[in-house]
């Protein structure tokens, strides 16, 4: 069969696509390929987030990303289409339980909200930071490469004492030619702009473990790292599979006396379950953020399959 017959128009027949070939892709395991049941992956869940409480018959929280509505609030996403290669807006509200937009956050990183947009494929990945209208809608410019489903993420925390911080996601379709993208290979390095970012550190399910990314250029180690988001890296992991969504805490912050500006930066992560995982790096050098990606696969699952090399295309954008 011809290249060109493999490659479908996406936004032809979007709808059904969205419920047949890129519905399976988002429930089933990274690994195996299979779609497990629902008692099955909550007990996965249990056993890997909350040993404690298997006695219990508490059920352990979802990782963030999976839900569109919690603890009261709902992410409206009001641009569910994309283009593909075209720059558009894309809007969204913060809906509270009366479903009036809130307009009130607390601030965390910097800002008062993240907006994490990532392709199923963990190809493409964007960091934006929207501004809020007074009646409460965000909006963002936005452009994304390549046609498929995209999972949007809002991070934020509600302003009020004892607010909890959230993560909530909502499906974005983007139409155009489309073309599947396996997910890139482990590497311990990747290259963006001239800098090597060098991988060190496991993830491993249910355990908290530290992943330290050291960043060089031209050879030489970076030791001048610039401040960005209140510490001198923001990383972002997301499962493949279902795109969850990690919060990870880097260690130290810019001017507390002890953590330096590089070449290392150090986080702490735990993977709620095992498979594979793509990790985004957002750091800021000589006035310009540049996002480095990689792979990694939980040290106690079973070994990926031998892939066939291949340029890491990954697309990155900040705002």
């Amino acid at each position: 069969m011809k290249t060109t017959a493999k490659i479908g128009l996406y936004g032809a027949a979007l709808a059904l696509t969205f419920t047949s070939a890129y519905g399976i892709g988002a429930v089933g395991d990274p690994l195996t390929g299979k779609t497990p049941s629902a008692p099955s992956a909550a007990h996965q869940e249990s056993n890997a987030m909350n040993h404690g409480n298997r006695h219990t018959g508490q059920t352990p929280p979802l990782p963030g990303g999976l839900q569109i509505s919690q603890d009261g609030y709902t992410l409206d996403l009001l641009t569910p289409r994309l283009a593909a290669g075209q720059k558009a807006p894309l809007r969204f509200a913060i809906k509270d339980e009366a479903g009036k937009a809130v307009t009130k956050y607390a601030r965390a990183h910097d800002k008062d909200l993240h907006l994490i947009v990532a392709s199923r494929d963990l190809n493409t990945f964007r960091h934006l930071h929207p501004a809020l209208g007074s009646d409460g809608t965000w909006s963002t410019p936005v452009d994304l490469p390549a046609a498929g489903d995209y999972r949007v993420f809002a991070d934020f925390t509600p302003a009020g004492q004892g607010a909890k911080p959230l993560t909530l996601g909502a499906d974005l379709a983007v139409a155009g030619p489309y073309q599947p993208r396996k997910l890139p290979p482990q590497k311990a390095t990747a290259e963006v702009d001239g800098y090597t970012v060098t991988l060190d550190g496991t993830l491993t399910a249910g355990k908290m473990t530290g992943l330290t990314l050291s960043v060089a250029k031209g050879g030489k180690p970076v030791t001048d790292l610039e401040p960005y988001l209140g510490a001198y890296g923001h990383l972002v992991a997301l499962r493949s599979g279902d795109l969850a969504y990690l919060h990870v805490h880097p260690e130290g912050e810019p001017g507390d006396g002890s953590t330096q500006p590089g070449p290392g930066i150090s986080f702490m992560a735990t993977a709620p379950t095992n498979g594979a995982y793509r990790l985004f790096l957002d750091f800021k050098h000589q006035g310009t953020v540049r996002t480095a990606a990689f792979t990694l696969h939980t040290t106690n699952s079973p070994a990926p399959a031998p892939t066939a090399q291949h340029e890491d295309h990954t697309s990155a954008e900040h705002q």
